[in-house]
């Protein structure tokens, strides 16, 4: 098998427009989520979220490009060339054929559905614009980064709710770790911050009014968020021949279904996905020293994470350090993990482990290490990225540093 590792990344989420806007935010524990600017807000009782603001798209694309590309897609082609950049490759001839596409998204194209439904329903227009469907569907943004790098590989969209990014960057991680592509352009994006689409989460009542509080005692619900990050996974021999820079090296994947309750999360279904990370990364269970949790402000998330956490690591869950950075930049739903795993990577490369903000009151229920309120330096040889969805579908990666 083939060893995978990581020579690009890039995002555009609350925290900035670019990784090292948002590694800075992480370091300096900067939040991104505020009011909400979005149409009919005042209709909506919650009215915070993670959104990227400031952004004008005839400021990326033109006007055609516009057209065809819902919010979601814009920012997976604005993650894309920051993170394609940066691994200085060039897609053509064998290389092209032997190289794709895996993203996730839960919503794709929700504010492309949220226009023109508003458009039929509240303002009787009878013909929407003959780019509704291939703007909407969840593949759009999958597609449009293929066509734009000339990437002729296994090119698809992964749709797993919350582990949307972390299922889809986990099988980009066997695509080129079993040899069947050399290189892989993988992540996620989400935008939901429209009114339909706050609108249906404010129906399960888990949302907060004020802020994302994950781990403490007085948390009271998550906080929506949107952007992506996308990454470049690569084969290391392919790597190392062009000297690229190695950001850190994929180890480990792995994936486990709780088959019990809709939205109730399992520390059984957890703690196997954890367990089998690790056993798939050929790791001993001391040897990580971070995870960056699925954390999402939420009591039942963030009780059943810890214990899934305390169940695996034993004795050595006391030593090690579990932080939520949707405490900043809010639960990106699909795109989530993908954003979390900048964080991993600062760790490994920087010595930089990001922390949970807004931590107010120790919660006994979790116990843990949760890096509260400040950045730690501190030296990270190896680190895990937990996301639990919703459909009890969990996805957990291990990466390693390099």
């Amino acid at each position: 098998m083939h060893r995978v590792v990581i020579t690009g990344q890039g995002t555009i989420n609350a925290l900035g427009a670019s990784v090292p806007v948002t590694l800075d935010a992480f370091k300096n524990g900067r939040c991104g989520i505020g009011p909400l600017d979005i149409r009919d807000v005042d209709r909506l009782s919650i009215q915070i979220g993670g959104q990227v603001r400031d952004y004008d798209p005839n400021a990326e694309f033109n006007r055609q490009q516009i057209a065809l590309y819902d919010r979601y897609t814009q920012f997976s082609l604005i993650a894309a060339k920051e993170a394609i950049e940066q691994s200085g490759l060039s897609f053509s001839g064998s290389l092209a054929a032997e190289s794709g596409v895996v993203l996730g998204t839960a919503g794709g194209g929700m504010n492309t559905q949220d226009e023109n439904y508003r458009a039929v329903y509240e303002e009787g227009k009878n013909r929407v614009h003959p780019f509704v469907v291939p703007k909407l569907m969840n593949n759009a943004a999958a597609s449009h980064v293929s066509m734009q790098y000339n990437l002729k590989g296994p090119s698809f969209t992964v749709a797993t709710a919350c582990a949307s990014s972390n299922h889809a960057m986990g099988q980009a991680f066997h695509m080129v770790r079993s040899g069947m592509s050399r290189v892989m352009i993988t992540g996620g994006s989400e935008s939901m911050l429209c009114f339909g689409g706050v609108k249906a989460w404010e129906g399960l009542r888990v949302m907060s009014k004020d802020a994302c509080r994950p781990f403490s005692a007085n948390r009271n619900g998550m906080v929506q968020g949107e952007g992506a990050a996308i990454f470049v996974f690569e084969e290391l021999e392919h790597a190392r021949a062009r000297g690229a820079e190695i950001l850190a090296e994929v180890v480990g994947f792995a994936m486990s279904s709780d088959a019990g309750d809709i939205v109730m999360p399992s520390k059984q279904g957890a703690s196997r996905a954890i367990e089998g990370a690790i056993r798939d990364a050929k790791i001993a269970k001391t040897d990580v020293g971070y995870i960056n949790a699925h954390g999402t402000g939420t009591a039942a998330n963030d009780k059943t994470e810890c214990a899934a956490v305390a169940d695996v690591f034993g004795a050595h869950a006391d030593r090690l350090m579990m932080s939520s950075t949707k405490s900043m930049h809010g639960h990106v739903i699909g795109g989530t993990g993908a954003i979390e795993l900048l964080a991993c990577i600062m760790a490994l490369k920087d010595g930089i482990v990001a922390p949970t903000i807004n931590y107010e009151e120790p919660d006994p229920e979790c116990a843990l290490d949760v890096v509260p309120n400040e950045a730690r330096e501190t030296k990270v040889d190896v680190a895990l990225s937990n996301a639990f969805a919703f459909g009890g579908l969990n996805a957990v990666l291990a990466l390693k540093a390099i």
